[in-house]
């Protein structure tokens, strides 16, 4: 916003000149002024008996009609107040700028001679301009309604807001924008610095939310019927049909007017009217009824003021006021009444401590010896300084909510009313502020929560927009010129199911193109179209051509197998994709000769060798576990188990075989029937690190793609014209003259390889594609998110054939992606795909036959599970043998001797448990359970009958001997 550099310096010189000029045409009379005698007013020791503060307004505006009342009505209530200024009368002092810079500056002057201490107004922001350096030579503070964002730079110190400023209406109107999804508006203003400065500020803010100002549309004040006819009629044959007028209020109403009479207010238009609107329709006693009419439908902002028991009063005694000429109030009307007592209580501050008023003659305006201009009459207020801060750091509460100013000397917490004119008046749809974005809830409230102005939260009300219709306009149409779209379509000589030349009306054919007249369908619009062939039809066109000269308006648009890359996107806008994509590596098969010892190929030597193994362990572990307690076990191998341990281990193992047994199947099924690589090409990193030629398809993409990114020389890069080619080139390979691989795209693939009985076979992955959802639908830190695109865009944005490139920012890209999504959702795009690609899928093999071979990796876990189940069986085995032979071992010899019959256990009698031997011990194991159990029970029995004859003994010794 503002000047550039240059222009500011010329703009200062320039007001500096025109000041002077003033000095000296009017000079010779303001000697006659209060405090020309004087070269000083002398300090008073105490409060003065008055004090003057000037007002500088176009009383005849629809604004200076409505702050004349007010500040009026300010001033008594202030002189009437005993509690502000005790023993100080505000002298209030008129001057009317006249709606000019040069009167108004004169004006400016004339006020400054009679001692003011604050000025208030204007509200013209080019006459602002003017007295803000008039201001700043006499130190005054100027409390201004001018709403101009440059107002707020540091070039003008003594400049105070006294009302919101243009950029944040204009930040509320880009929003607006935004919330409707409008890409583009037409700006009507009024070329001042009020008019040219507030539409800068909405360029700033559309940009912020990716929309633009597609014209400008300059009025000069005052300007008569017909130029704002012809201006009118010039934006009607535009694309946008989103207008923000932004005019002065005195004259805003003519363009409604004229608009009406050229169909401007029907339905599709959207208008967007700055709070010049509602000022001059709050101020008319009487609204025409005419006037409305014209005026519905249309969008405005207002300067809110929340509802306060004193703006009520205020508004209840309106009427009654001194210079008040009609019955509405504008709203500001009550900022001009907020300014007056801002400037009191600051003044009543200012002299709380210790301020005087004192002004002297500016030595650097007293004019040189002997000069005619008389510049004493001009005073320097040298306590302005110290009330500005006081000013600056005011805070009350007022007819317009919390008085309070910012760092940029504007008022705090800018919020403006959202209003739809319906009727006979307005209807409020919502509000809009800095701290909440766009709401239906008063800011008042929503200041009691967390600050959130984030798309998600921003609601407004329903609208009635322009022809009493509720549907949202579109915001843009196209051109009333009667010219078809111009639509280039590559003329193909391969892979013609996309797009080709057909004898036949339209003149072109192909998937691509029944997917763009599919979606023309949809549009709730006709588009005029008319298809263009590009190339000489005897080989493929330049894409990277075709795109370049859509934006550079050759033509309007492009149907076909556009690839999205990144050069292109810098230039044009691509529709939603609707075929996924990517570059790919192919390369020739061969069949695998089969073989009679093909059965040992799907296990490696070392599997083969575990499997073997564990046979025999698993053998092992089963014929111990069974050999003492099954008979079957103690002479030639049986296949029964009775053992609870055995079964256990035979079922982990029968489980191991089983899986082994279908891994080996389906190992073997897929080695004698896979396709082997007839090339060592396995993918895009075998082929960077070979030497050997790639072929690519005539006019791609990846010619540029392979030399520039992956750095793979250009000499090894041939291009092929078509499908015979690619078979001729592939059978060849490289040392007859051909290419070992081919890299293309993956749609283009696929149908060359159906095509060609799939006697070609895709290797590695696509290593192009890229993902791009994240980009779009989480918010990043700008600076990582601009690292993040622009890896991406190095990498590659999308590699999808796309139905339409547009010329960038056309908003017809918008409605073609939609109706591409309902295509998807809707199956049509489905039935299109498999009239013209429908095709047998040649399945994608990159492995090597050695990479069908089952090694041990992919069975340790098994085998460890059927380890840890034997180790754990013969643990339980051998315990239990080792339990029963400590309880067998101690009392074997002395039961051999008791017991009658042949002991079936015998133990060598000379040798005592301590020391028997390991083969002792092996022999107890080689027992079987039956003997070992009734072994047991007998001793048992033994220990119990030689327990009671034990007793029996004991008893007879006890008896006394008696002779019978």
């Amino acid at each position: 916003m503002g000047f550039p550099s240059s222009r500011r310096v010329f703009h200062g010189y320039w007001m500096r000149a025109v000041l002077v000029f003033i000095l000296v045409v009017f000079g010779s009379g303001w000697g006659k002024g209060v405090g020309a005698q004087n070269s000083t007013v002398s300090p008073s020791s105490s409060r003065p008996k008055s004090v003057n503060i000037g007002a500088l307004f176009t009383f005849s505006s629809v604004i200076g009609r409505a702050v004349t009342p007010a500040i009026a009505a300010a001033i008594d209530d202030v002189n009437s107040n005993s509690s502000i200024l005790p023993g100080t009368k505000l002298n209030l002092i008129f001057h009317d700028t006249n709606c000019s810079g040069f009167l108004g500056t004169m004006e400016a002057l004339q006020l400054m001679e009679k001692d003011v201490a604050v000025a208030i107004g204007p509200q013209s922001s080019g006459i602002a301009h003017l007295i803000s350096h008039v201001v700043n030579e006499l130190h005054v503070p100027l409390l201004s309604l001018a709403t101009d964002p440059t107002l707020s730079s540091l070039q003008y110190s003594y400049f105070v807001r006294a009302v919101h400023s243009d950029y944040s209406q204009m930040c509320a109107t880009a929003d607006i924008v935004k919330y409707y999804g409008w890409r583009e508006v037409i700006a009507i203003f009024v070329d001042d610095d009020y008019g040219r400065n507030g539409i800068s500020a909405l360029g700033d803010a559309l940009a912020k939310n990716r929309a633009k100002i597609s014209y400008k549309a300059a009025l000069a004040p005052g300007a008569s019927t017909s130029d704002i006819n012809d201006l009118l009629v010039e934006v009607n044959l535009m694309e946008a049909r989103v207008f923000v007028i932004h005019v002065n209020p005195d004259s805003g109403l003519a363009v409604f007017s004229i608009a009406e009479s050229l169909g401007m207010m029907n339905s599709g238009y959207v208008w967007i009217a700055t709070d010049w609107l509602p000022s001059v329709l709050d101020g008319s006693e009487i609204l025409d009824p005419h006037t409305m009419d014209r005026l519905q439908g249309v969008l405005a902002l207002r300067h809110h003021t929340p509802d306060s028991e004193q703006k009520n009063a205020f508004v209840s005694r309106w009427k009654s006021l001194k210079y008040a000429q009609h019955r509405g109030i504008p709203s500001y009307a009550f900022y001009a009444y907020d300014a007056v007592w801002t400037a009191a209580l600051a003044l009543d501050s200012f002299f709380n401590q210790g301020g005087n008023l004192t002004f002297n003659v500016d030595p650097t305006l007293s004019g040189s010896s002997g000069s005619s201009l008389n510049l004493s009459s001009l005073h320097t207020f040298q306590g302005g300084q110290q009330l500005l801060q006081i000013l600056l750091a005011a805070r009350h509460s007022g007819l317009s909510g919390e008085v309070q100013f910012d760092s940029q000397k504007n008022l705090f917490r800018p919020v403006f009313d959202i209003l739809n004119v319906v009727g006979t008046g307005f209807n409020q749809i919502g509000y809009w502020s800095d701290y909440f974005g766009l709401s239906v809830i008063a800011p008042e409230k929503l200041y009691l929560k967390p600050q959130n102005t984030s798309s998600s939260s921003q609601t407004l009300g329903s609208v009635i927009w322009p022809g009493q219709v509720t549907k949202q306009p579109r915001g843009w149409v196209f051109p009333n010129n009667g010219k078809p779209l111009q639509i280039a379509v590559p003329n193909r000589v391969s892979y013609k199911e996309f797009v080709s030349k057909d004898k036949d009306p339209p003149g072109v054919k192909g998937y691509c193109i029944d997917v763009f007249e599919a979606a023309i369908e949809l549009l709730p619009y006709p588009v005029l179209h008319n298809y263009v062939l590009y190339g000489d039809g005897l080989r493929n066109p330049s894409f990277d051509d075709l795109v370049y000269d859509v934006a550079q308006s050759k033509y309007d648009a492009a149907v076909g197998d556009i690839t999205i890359v990144t050069n292109r996107t810098r230039v044009v806008d691509f529709t939603q994709p609707y075929m996924e994509s990517g570059l790919v590596v192919v390369t020739p098969v061969r069949k695998v000769k089969s073989s009679a010892w093909a059965f040992l190929k799907p296990f490696t030597v070392r599997m083969w060798s575990v499997t073997a193994a564990f046979f025999l362990l698993v053998g092992a572990v089963v014929w111990i576990l069974e050999h003492r307690i099954n008979s079957e076990f103690r002479g030639p191998p049986r296949e029964n188990t009775v053992s609870t341990l055995g079964r256990f281990v035979l079922i982990i193992w029968l489980f191991v075989v089983l899986i082994i047994n279908s891994s080996y199947t389906a190992s073997l099924t897929s080695i004698l029937t896979v396709q082997q690589l007839a090339s060592r090409i396995e993918g895009i990193d075998s082929l960077i690190s070979s030497n050997d030629a790639i072929g690519i398809q005539d006019g791609s993409f990846a010619r540029d793609f392979l030399v520039r990114e992956l750095n793979i020389a250009e000499s090894r890069i041939k291009n092929l014209k078509n499908q015979q080619e690619y078979v001729d080139a592939l059978l060849r390979g490289p040392q007859g003259g051909g290419v070992a691989a081919i890299v293309d795209e993956l749609p283009y693939v696929e149908l060359f390889l159906s095509k060609t009985n799939c006697n070609f076979q895709i290797v590695g992955q696509e290593f192009t594609k890229s993902g791009w959802g994240f980009v779009n639908s989480i918010e990043f830190d700008p600076a990582f998110k601009n690292k993040m695109m622009s890896l991406i865009l190095k990498i590659m944005l999308l590699l999808a054939p796309l139905p339409k490139a547009f010329q960038r920012d056309s908003p017809l890209a918008v409605d073609m992606s939609t109706a591409i999504l309902q295509l998807s959702e809707n199956g049509e795009l489905q039935r299109i795909h498999d009239k013209w690609l429908s095709h047998e899928a040649c399945s994608s093999q990159s492995e090597q036959v050695e990479d069908s071979r089952l090694s041990l990796k992919s069975f340790w876990g098994l085998f460890l599970i059927c380890g840890i189940a034997c180790v754990l069986a013969l643990a339980v085995f051998f315990g239990r043998v080792c339990h029963q032979y400590s309880r067998y071992a101690p009392d074997a010899l002395p039961l051999q001797h008791e017991i009658g019959q042949p002991e079936r256990l015998p133990v060598r009698p000379s040798r005592r448990v301590s020391s028997t031997s390991f083969k002792d011990l092996v022999d107890f194991i080689d027992r079987k359970e039956a003997e070992i159990k009734e072994y047991f029970k007998r001793r048992d029995s033994a220990n119990s009958r030689q327990s009671q004859t034990s007793r029996s003994h004991s008893l007879d010794r006890q008896k006394p001997y008696s002779p019978t």
